[in-house]
């Protein structure tokens, strides 16, 4: 199954690679076509742009930044719209907004293509394992024919109905994350603040009823000031903003995630964008120091 593959960061990347060596044949394309060589190592092929990409394959997936990247793949001179056609489907792994989504769903079906939204639950080492969460909807077909790519890429795929589903999942998974990391944060610095030692506060939450791996895994590269991005910090913020629209259009009230958005704005302001979002816990230390 020839498979082709737009945009090489964190994500892309480690997917793309676990495509290629589990014997699918791959045509990758990046903005910066330099970040292709390393998958060309590895028996991949380059496609100059988007359009040349979809030419080339029956299926291709977009994993790209946000959702003016992922329109822009799409919509611009030599994008996905310029050679999608009946026949060819589209597979978005974004993570996007709904509308984002259906506005995709909109441009590739009015040409005759298949499209399907399936953002990803998980960050770098879950992508270069295989052991995503994939949060699909859209063409049901497209689904099924992915499903082999699916179980290379992910430790399980769900089908969420109508696009803009999956979408509005992963918003929600991501702002249940970010608003537990902060409050993972807070306790970390609370502990440190009243005298005991946090990781004595990382084996007391390991052995309770709200263990769980992102604290296991993240906590102590946190009291290290080690913040390697598996998931970069910037893509968090704009997940909870995406969040908080969510769920203003459906009246919901969310003042915890509401004020976890305020710490990563903060964060993003100290330069940490591009830094793992557990870089949220440096707000903290910037409070400590002023005080």
């Amino acid at each position: 199954m020839e498979v082709g593959f737009l945009g090489l960061g964190i994500m892309g990347k480690a997917m793309s690679m676990n495509l290629l060596k589990n014997g699918f044949k791959v045509t990758v394309w990046n903005r910066t076509l330099s970040k292709c060589n390393e998958l060309v190592a590895h028996g991949a092929s380059i496609g100059k742009t988007p359009a040349e990409v979809i030419n080339k394959c029956k299926v291709t997936i977009a994993m790209l930044s946000d959702p003016a990247a992922a329109l822009s793949v799409v919509l611009d001179k030599d994008g996905v719209l310029e050679q999608i056609c009946g026949g060819k489907g589209y597979i978005d792994m974004s993570t996007v907004d709904p509308e984002t989504s259906c506005k995709i769903n909109e441009a590739i079906t009015s040409k005759g293509g298949q499209f399907l939204e399936a953002p990803v639950s998980g960050s770098k080492q879950p992508a270069e394992t295989g052991q995503l969460v994939i949060l699909a909807a859209g063409d049901k077909a497209l689904y099924e024919a992915a499903i082999p790519a699916f179980d290379i890429l992910g430790k399980k795929s769900f089908f969420l109905g109508q696009v803009g589903n999956g979408a509005k999942m992963k918003l929600v998974v991501n702002m249940i994350m970010g608003s537990m990391m902060n409050a993972f944060s807070e306790g970390l610095t609370l502990a440190d603040r009243s005298g005991l030692n946090p990781r004595d506060l990382l084996d007391v939450l390991d052995l309770g009823a709200i263990a769980n791996p992102m604290f296991k895994g993240k906590g102590p590269a946190m009291l290290q000031n080690n913040y390697s991005p598996a998931f970069p910090l910037k893509h968090q913020q704009k997940d909870m903003r995406l969040a908080l629209a969510l769920g203003d259009e459906n009246s919901v009230p969310m003042p915890v995630a509401a004020a976890s958005n305020e710490a990563f704005k903060k964060a993003r302001s100290m330069g940490l964008g591009d830094m793992d979002f557990s870089a949220v816990f440096e707000t903290l230390k910037v409070l400590k120091h002023s005080s």
